[in-house]
């Protein structure tokens, strides 16, 4: 487990008309401030990834398909410095993974049809407080 990083169980409601899916509320301990939210896609095996935000906080939740999120923790003085965490996000695990500035992430879709993944940042998007890095880049290890 990457330390500081939150796995909130969330609720979905369903009826014979559809479904209502809880993400995040400004009374629930995650919410820390809004800057905007935004819907990612990505296909079967495609990955996307590595990147990190140096001041922006994640809430990303999966409303359809499935996906591995990889974590790496390489913030100095970190309790977890250097550990990778795997959490799967879909509907049927929803989760709300709450994910704090400078912590390395990144996706692979692992559903047939196009996955789809919600994104609640602190702030608006900045690609200035931005860091990205290739898929497989040797620093992280991982094989996707």
């Amino acid at each position: 487990m990457i330390f500081d990083v939150k796995i909130t169980k969330l609720k979905i409601i369903s009826d014979d008309r559809g479904k209502v899916m809880h993400m995040l509320r400004t009374d629930s301990p995650a919410f820390k401030e809004f800057g905007e939210i935004y819907f990612s896609t990505i296909y079967q095996d495609k990955i996307k990834g590595w990147h990190l935000h140096k001041e922006s906080s994640l809430n990303y939740v999966c409303i359809k398909g499935r996906v591995r999120l990889t974590l790496f923790d390489d913030r100095p003085g970190s309790k977890s410095k250097n550990e990778i965490q795997e959490i799967i996000l879909s509907p049927r695990e929803y989760n709300l993974i709450t994910i704090p500035p400078n912590i390395w992430n990144g996706f692979k879709g692992l559903d047939k049809d196009e996955s789809i993944i919600a994104n609640c940042l602190t702030l608006p998007h900045n690609e200035k407080e931005m860091v990205r890095k290739s898929p497989d880049d040797r620093y992280f290890n991982y094989k996707w």
